[in-house]
């Protein structure tokens, strides 16, 4: 049985015809269809002053697709620390907590985009700092106990349903990144698979638990379709549109990331590349099966700005011709 994983950023630069508050609507009924079908957890990314309505406020849905479900993990991956006052957020994650029961797994980030750290009127050079603050203000504040922050004591309520907070990941695309998750004994988000190894390594150096292979999903997308062709002339827009969006962002990144997304010329070249694919439901089916008990899928409907009607008949094909045959 291969693990499934539902993400949502929320992309629609064109408008799709939909109207954001109808984009809401159908994810967190993509949320309930999620759980219903024993997906593992839903995947909420976050971005800040970004034109195409990329979400900026990833708890707030969080807290709205718990109210929506009762098994499903809930994953907030990834806040930017730079962007965020620690106590707030940690206040904001344990209600989240509380309200979903203890389903909800948070992961910090030190962010790459000079813009956002200009929104926030934050120095791109206080990135790793404030990683590291967040994260030790976290964990006091989730302790439910008064704590010293900043010169002044402070203290959080209510506390976490889970005991001693949320658990925690740090998003890493660089090596460094990834070896300082080691250090601060956070579990990893890696952008790119091959930077876990970084992370493996640097906590069996440490003396700590081996984590053990990456078992986690990547960058890649697919859409199901029974005419491929058909397929790709109904995602291709918005596919073209999320590789170049993010590649653009990415060009601004600190040598030493990753670079999972690269801007593509046209829609020729990006189909080539293998990044993002249409399917159908039999090529979904022999691939999973391939990887075995541990494969991991990625769903992400309304990626790029897919309009929902077109996300669902993605997921109806799921549903019904691949998920029984796992």
């Amino acid at each position: 049985m291969a693990f499934f994983v539902m993400r949502f950023d929320f992309r629609d630069p064109n408008g799709s015809g939909a109207s954001m508050a109808e984009r809401y609507a159908a994810a967190l009924e993509m949320c309930e269809y999620a759980e219903r079908n024993g997906f593992y957890s839903v995947v909420l990314s976050e971005h800040h002053g970004s034109p195409d309505g990329y979400l900026p406020s990833a708890l707030t849905m969080a807290a709205a697709m718990a109210a929506r479900t009762s098994t499903i993990r809930i994953r907030v991956g990834l806040v930017v620390a730079a962007l965020h006052d620690p106590v707030r957020l940690a206040e904001q994650a344990a209600v989240v907590d509380v309200l979903s029961r203890g389903r909800l797994d948070l992961v910090i980030g030190a962010g790459y985009l000079d813009r956002e750290f200009e929104m926030a009127g934050v120095e791109r050079r206080e990135r790793v700092p404030r990683v590291l603050e967040t994260i030790e203000t976290l964990r006091a504040a989730w302790t439910g106990e008064p704590f010293p922050f900043r010169g002044r004591t402070v203290q959080v309520t209510p506390k976490p349903f889970t005991a001693g907070g949320p658990p925690l990941s740090l998003g890493a695309s660089s090596e460094a990144a990834a070896r300082r998750a080691a250090r601060l004994r956070v579990n990893l988000m890696p952008a790119a698979p091959a930077v876990w190894d970084h992370y493996r390594d640097e906590a069996l150096k440490l003396g700590h638990p081996d984590p053990g292979p990456y078992l986690g999903g990547d960058t890649s997308f697919f859409h199901l379709a029974h005419d491929v062709e058909a397929g790709w002339a109904a995602i291709g827009p918005s596919a073209l549109h999320e590789s170049n969006a993010y590649g653009g962002w990415m060009q601004t990144a600190s040598p030493g990331t990753a670079r999972v997304y690269q801007q593509a010329p046209s829609l020729e070249e990006l189909r080539a590349r293998g990044q993002y694919r249409v399917l159908t439901p039999d090529e979904l089916v022999a691939e999973l099966t391939a990887k075995g008990p541990f494969a991991v899928a990625v769903v992400h409907p309304m990626m790029g700005g897919i309009p929902p009607e077109v996300a669902w008949e993605s997921l109806r094909l799921l549903e019904k011709e691949v998920i029984p045959r796992l």
